[in-house]
Order: structure tokens, then C-alpha cells, then sequence
């Protein structure tokens, strides 16, 4: 269809609505472009003069070139912006993300086995060709079935939809106990393992479970260093170099420390027991409080009146590390005793009542609770006045100083003669140190060792008769010693 320049002049409606239909606009309807072109080429021909034999073409009429449209501006280019946030954690990276050779190096692994099948052992063999730490193969077994057949076959274990939590049971940790070369002495003991397993389990929801539930997410598992931790055990030999959770010493520390207070061995101590730890340190309204669920899950202890071997675990590293969060918080519900949310200055005055009466029958003046509360409210400079919060704790760094001024009388009487300047210098320390609670175990270890070898020595040369002991044989790791003597410790 050829539609003439001069035409378009005359109908400025229509040239417009082409010009916009040429840019792509689309609010140009076509049955009603399509009518206005039929009218416009009826009213051409109707106007059109015949054309008589002979007559030359008209001349072309002078017109003023229109500028030709303006080339549209090509859009910029599409920003390719990489994925940066992955709300259940970032993807395997590697050998690993790559499933079929993922697969393929699975299946190889398989055909070493009689049969294709790997027994808890030979899982050692699959977890390093998936790219994951050898003492993953306790859990890789259990969760493709290996419990119910004592094996696992490629076509299960390749079927099984993933694997992307670490099942903290007693069978997981038993295999580390049964095959870590650090904790091979504790085959002549095994009345033990149930206790190491215990103490690794608390320890590893006392750093890891920061939501108090009892149970670890998936988030709460990736935040923290247990999977780095798990992957270490394959490279140190000696398991006390890895103090995170799986110390032998740590243990040996924390269960000696509760069968001395466990008088009758029951593995369950009542506020009695507890109150005697650390020779009466503790006032008794904090025991109360610990005694009444405060800070353990379910209504066991404060129905029945006692706390079990696993609560004692929590117990002692709070009291030890009063610095790390959890601690924090583990106190911290002690002293609300409300449950509000907030320690009020009469809660405060209500702990610190009992110090005053132990420091008087001491022969120690006290010093008033207003002038102490001064004290407090400066070293923790809470956000609202009279009110302290557990946030207000976590960010003074000195939340240990608080927490013993009002229950510890012991503890808070070495912080008033320490010197103030050692003790910010203390705070102020970026270095990476061991923690309180790493070098309290070190030095109870050391402590407890000695006792067991002079009372060795003693009995050998005096009571040999009468004395009764079991000798468990340990490698050159485990200290200094060559032997650690366990007397009168199985239950």
C-alpha cells in the first residue's frame, strides 16, 4: 500500500497515529487503524483527477524534507549480579557440587566392598568421596539404613535424598570413642563411654543450641564451629588438643568434679549436694533457682528435687566461664526471678542480701546495697535506667564481675582485691587466649592428676592390701603422665 507524503500532510490524526505505531507504541487499535486507512484511500481515489490522453504528469509539488525519527536508544546491557544470599546455607562447592561425579566416584568407592556393601567401618571409605570428614561416616551409615541391616549398599545410599544434618546420638559419638586413636584406652573402660558421650552431647548443645529448644537447626548448626571441629578429629590424634567438645581431660575434669558431690552415686545430686561444690561458694538463693527450672528443660528437677549428671555439665561450665554468651544467658535466668525479661533493682537486692549476711558472719563489713547498685549500674551502663537486660550483659564485657558480686562470695571477693587496672586490661585483650573455662579444666586436670599419683605412691608403700584402684593404660597424649589412675570412679 503506497500512500502518498502530501496525503499524510492533510491528515495529521493519521500520520501521527503511523508515526506512533512505527516506535512500538501499542495504543494504536487495529480495528480502527485499519478503518481509517480504508477512508483515507476511498477519499484518494474519489479525489483523484482522470487523466486525459496527452496531458504531461503534473509537476511534483516543492515539499520541505521531514527529519527522519530519531533512532531509539538500545536499552543498556542486563547486570549479571551474582547470588549472594542463601537462607539455608551456602551450596557444596567443589568436586561435590558436581552430582554425576559425585555418583560416580561413590559407585567406584562401592565396588572395593564384597558385594557393594559398606559396613560402619568401610563408610570411612564413601564419606572421603563425597568430600565430607571420616568421622561423618557414623551418621552417612544410620541415615541410609545401615542400622537396620548392618550395611549399606550403593543403590541405597545413592537413593537416599541428601544428607544435610549430623544426628547427635549416642551411636555417632560411639563410633568416635571405638575408633579415634586418642581415646583408644578407654576400650579397657567401657563403663565410661556412656559418661564421655554424655559430657560431648551437653557440650555440644551448650555452645551450638543458642536457642534453648533442645533442638539444633540447621542454621544453629552452620553458625557454629562443630562441623570444623568434627573435621579436626581426622587430622589431631591426640583428642585433648581439640578442646572443643571432645576433650578427654574436659570430661575427666567435669566427672570427677560431680562424683565428688554425688555422695551416694546415684548419678543424681539434690541443693545439698550442689551447695558443697567449690566449698560452699555459691549462695543458697542461686541454688533455689537452679533447682527450680530456670535453666533446665522439662520439670524433672524442680518436681523431683534433683539434677542429673547432664545438668550438672551445664552447671559447671557457666559457673567456671561466666563470660561466654551462653553462660550469660544461663545466669541470667537465674536472677529474673520474675521472668520478665529484666533483672529489677529489687531482684538485685534481693541476691545481694544473702552476701551481706555470709560477708557479716565473716567479719567483712558489706559494703551498702546503694552504693554497690552505683557500682553496678556503672559497670553495666544499661540502656534504660534501672533496668538491666540480658543485651545490657552480653555488651558491658564484664558480666562475670556482675554475676559473682550477687551469688559467688568467693569469686567476688578476689575481683574487689584484684587490681582494677589488671582487670581492664584483661578486657581489653584482643589476643586470641583460652578461654576461663579451657584453662580452669587445665589446671583442675593438672590438680586432680597429682592427687591420683601421691595417693598412689601412699597406698602402694603402706595399704597395698587394702586398697583397691584401677589402672587404665594411656598413650603419651594424654599428659605427662603415663598413667591416669581412676580410684573407686565406675558406678
Amino acid at each position: 500500500m503506497m500512500i502518498k507524503e502530501a496525503s499524510l500532510r492533510r491528515d495529521p490524526d493519521l500520520r501521527g497515529e503511523l508515526a506512533f505505531l512505527a516506535k512500538g507504541c501499542d495504543f494504536v487499535l487495529p480495528s480502527r487503524f485499519k478503518k481509517r486507512i480504508k477512508s483515507f484511500q476511498q477519499q484518494q481515489v474519489q479525489s483523484k483527477p482522470e487523466k486525459k490522453p496527452g496531458t504531461p504528469p503534473p509537476a511534483p509539488v516543492a515539499t520541505t524534507a521531514t527529519p527522519a525519527p530519531t533512532p531509539l536508544t538500545p536499552p543498556p546491557p542486563a547486570i549479571n549480579i551474582p547470588r549472594f544470599y542463601y537462607p539455608r546455607g551456602l551450596p557444596a562447592l567443589g568436586p561435590a557440587a558436581n552430582h554425576d561425579a559425585a555418583i560416580a566416584a561413590i559407585e567406584t568407592v562401592f565396588t572395593e566392598f564384597e558385594e557393594e556393601k559398606a559396613d560402619i567401618y568401610e563408610m570411612g571409605k564413601v564419606a572421603k568421596a563425597c568430600g565430607c570428614p571420616l568421622y561423618w561416616k557414623a551418621p552417612m551409615f544410620y541415615a541410609a539404613g545401615g542400622e537396620r541391616t548392618g550395611f549399606v549398599s550403593v543403590h541405597s545410599f545413592i537413593m537416599q535424598p541428601g544428607f544435610d544434618i549430623i544426628r547427635l546420638s549416642s551411636p555417632f559419638l560411639q563410633d568416635i570413642v571405638d575408633t579415634h586413636p586418642g581415646l583408644t584406652f578407654l576400650k579397657d573402660a567401657p563403663e565410661f563411654h556412656s559418661r564421655y558421650i554424655t559430657t560431648v552431647i551437653q557440650r555440644i548443645y551448650y555452645v551450638v543450641n543458642r536457642s534453648w529448644k533442645g533442638r539444633i537447626t540447621m542454621m544453629e548448626l552452620r553458625r557454629s564451629n562443630f562441623l570444623q571441629t568434627l573435621a579436626l578429629l581426622e587430622e589431631e590424634d591426640d583428642i585433648n588438643q581439640i578442646t572443643d567438645y571432645f576433650s578427654y581431660e574436659h570430661f575427666y575434669v567435669i566427672y570427677c568434679k560431680f562424683w565428688e558431690l554425688d555422695t551416694d552415686h546415684d548419678l543424681y545430686i539434690d541443693p545439698k549436694d550442689l551447695g558443697r561444690y567449690n566449698n560452699h561458694a555459691s549462695s543458697n538463693r542461686i541454688i533455689e533457682r537452679l533447682f527450680s527450672g530456670a535453666v533446665t528443660r522439662g520439670n524433672a528437677v524442680q518436681r523431683e528435687g534433683r539434677m542429673s549428671y547432664a545438668e550438672f555439665v551445664w552447671f559447671l561450665i557457666s559457673e567456671e566461664d561466666k563470660k561466654n554468651p551462653t553462660s550469660i544467658e544461663y545466669w541470667f535466668r537465674c536472677m529474673d526471678v520474675d521472668g520478665d525479661g529484666v533483672l529489677s533493682m529489687f531482684e538485685l537486692e534481693y541476691f545481694y542480701e544473702e552476701q551481706c549476711e555470709r560477708m557479716e558472719r565473716m567479719g567483712i563489713e558489706p559494703l551498702p546495697f546503694q552504693d554497690l547498685l552505683c557500682q553496678m549500674l556503672d559497670l553495666v551502663k544499661p540502656e534504660s535506667p534501672g533496668k538491666i537486660t540480658l543485651s545490657d550483659l552480653k555488651h558491658c564485657r564484664m558480666a562475670h564481675i556482675f554475676f559473682d558480686t550477687f551469688f559467688n562470695l568467693e569469686k567476688y571477693l578476689d575481683h574487689e582485691q584484684r587490681d582494677p587496672f589488671a582487670v581492664q586490661k584483661d578486657i581489653d585483650s584482643e589476643g586470641p587466649e583460652p578461654s576461663d573455662w579451657d584453662k580452669y579444666a587445665s589446671e583442675e586436670y593438672e590438680i586432680l592428676v597429682a592427687e591420683e599419683t601421691a595417693n598412689e605412691q601412699l597406698h602402694e608403700g603402706s595399704f597395698d592390701d587394702d586398697y583397691e584402684s584401677e589402672e587404665l593404660q594411656v598413650p603419651g597424649e594424654i599428659g605427662k603422665m603415663e598413667k591416669l589412675v581412676i580410684s573407686d570412679l565406675s558406678a
